[in-house]
C-alpha cells in the first residue's frame, strides 16, 4: 500500500507540473520563451516582456523562502509569495541568455515551467533568452546556416563510449572543399551539447562567416569529462588526471575520427583549439604541450595551476612556434589572477601572446564574446 502511495503521488506531482507548464516553442530563430497558449491553471515562467523585463513565478504554497540566482548583473533576486505563488520581475535586462535558477528554501532547483534545460550531468539550470534589435551575434539571423550532427563513438583510450558534436558550415554538404578545424570546449558539469544549445557557437559561425568576418570552418565540441574516478575510493588530483585522460581521448581517437569522417585540411596550421573555464584549461594544456598539432591556442577563464613553472616546463623545447596564443578572463572572474600570472610568465619567457582582460565574470555571456572574438583570429596570416 505504501508503494502504491507513492507512486500516485508522483504520478500527480508530475501531472501538476505539467498542467501548469506553458508550451514553449522552438522556432527555426532560436528559442521564445513566451507561451503558446495560456489557460486558467498556467504558471507562465519565465515571461519575457517587451521592455526586456522578465517576470519568474514559481507555485509553491509551502515554501518559507524563494529566491531567483542567475547570470546577469545582480545575481540573486527574492520573489514574493502571493497565496502560494511566488514572482518577481527583473531587469530590463541586455539582450543574451542567461541561466538561472530558482534556490526554494535554500536547495537549488531548475524553474519546473520552463522545459529550457542547460546541457550538464547533472541538470541544475534553466535558460531565458532576451532578444537583441538589431540581433546578437549569437542570435539566429537570415544568413546561410551550418549543421550541427551528434556522433557516438567508442573511445580505445577510455575504453568507453563517448559523444560528441560537430558543426559543418553553410554549403558544406554540396561543396568538395576542405575546411580547418576549431576544436571547442566546455566548462566543469556540462557536456558536450553546451556549446551549441546554450553557447549558440554555430550561429556564432553562421553570423561571421556571413559577414566574412571569420573563416568558414569545422567545429568539434567534445565531453569534458574524460576521467571521473572510482566514486567509492578516494581520488587526488582528480583535475590533472582528467586533463590527461582528455588529451589522450581527444589526440588518440577524437582527431582521427573527425579527420576519417570530415573533409577537414588535417595539419597544425589549419587546428586551433580552445575552451571555456575546465575546458580553457584543458586547450591550454593540450594546445601548449602539442604545438606540432596546434598553431591556434586560447582559454576563456582558464586555469594554469602554477602558471610560471608551467611557462617554463613547456616552453623548453624546440617545437614550432604559434601563429595565435590568445586567452581573455573577465576582472570579475575568480580566475583572472591565474590568467594575469600567466600573461607575466609569458612576457617573462618573451613567448608572444594577446591576453584580453574585459568587464564580467565567469558567465557564458562572457564567453559568447570570447568565442566572436577569437573565430576572426583564426586561419589567416596575421
Amino acid at each position: 500500500m505504501k508503494i502504491t502511495a507513492l507512486i500516485l503521488v508522483s504520478c500527480f506531482f508530475t501531472f501538476q507540473l505539467h498542467s501548469q507548464s506553458a508550451t514553449t516553442t522552438r522556432a527555426e530563430g532560436g528559442r521564445t520563451n513566451a507561451p503558446a497558449r495560456r489557460d486558467m491553471a498556467a504558471t507562465v515562467s519565465p515571461e519575457v516582456h517587451a521592455d526586456r523585463t522578465v517576470t519568474f513565478r514559481l507555485r509553491a504554497p509551502d515554501a518559507k523562502e524563494v529566491k531567483v540566482s542567475g547570470e546577469w548583473p545582480g545575481g540573486t533576486k527574492s520573489l514574493t509569495n502571493n497565496e502560494g505563488l511566488w514572482s518577481v520581475t527583473l531587469g530590463p535586462l541586455e539582450p543574451d541568455i542567461y541561466g538561472y535558477n530558482f534556490m526554494l528554501d535554500g536547495v537549488a532547483v531548475v524553474d519546473p515551467n520552463n522545459p529550457w534545460v542547460k546541457p550538464m550531468r547533472a541538470a541544475r539550470t534553466s535558460g531565458v533568452e532576451i532578444a537583441g534589435d538589431p540581433p546578437r551575434l549569437w542570435e539566429w539571423q537570415s544568413v546561410p546556416h551550418g549543421t550541427v550532427h551528434e556522433h557516438n563513438y567508442f573511445s580505445k583510450s577510455l575504453s568507453a563510449k563517448r559523444r560528441l558534436h560537430v558543426y559543418t558550415p553553410a554549403g558544406y554538404e554540396k561543396s568538395s572543399k576542405e575546411y580547418p578545424v576549431l576544436y571547442l570546449f566546455h566548462g566543469s558539469g556540462d557536456n558536450d551539447a553546451a556549446w551549441t544549445e546554450f553557447g549558440r557557437a554555430h550561429f556564432i559561425a553562421d553570423n561571421l562567416a556571413a559577414q566574412h568576418k571569420a573563416q568558414p570552418m569545422i567545429i568539434v565540441m567534445t565531453d569534458g569529462h574524460a576521467f571521473s574516478g572510482n566514486p567509492t575510493q578516494v581520488t587526488t588530483n582528480l583535475i590533472g588526471r582528467n586533463v590527461a585522460a582528455f588529451g589522450e581521448d581527444l589526440l588518440k581517437d577524437v582527431i582521427p575520427l573527425i579527420e576519417s569522417t570530415y573533409r577537414v585540411k588535417a595539419d597544425r596550421d589549419n587546428r586551433a583549439i580552445i575552451g571555456l573555464s575546465m575546458g580553457g584549461g584543458q586547450s591550454l594544456g593540450i594546445g601548449l604541450r602539442h604545438r606540432e598539432l596546434f598553431a591556434w591556442v586560447g582559454g576563456m577563464s582558464s586555469y594554469l595551476p602554477d602558471a610560471e613553472k608551467a611557462v617554463d616546463e613547456i616552453f623548453t623545447d624546440t617545437k614550432p612556434t604559434l601563429k595565435l596564443l590568445w586567452f581573455a578572463c573577465g576582472k570579475d572572474d575568480r580566475l583572472v589572477e591565474n590568467a594575469r600570472q600567466l600573461s607575466a610568465a609569458l612576457k617573462a619567457k618573451g613567448i608572444p601572446h594577446e591576453f584580453k582582460e574585459t568587464a564580467g565574470n565567469h558567465s557564458w555571456p562572457v564567453w559568447r564574446r570570447y568565442l566572436g572574438d577569437f573565430m576572426p583570429l583564426l586561419f589567416h596570416d596575421r
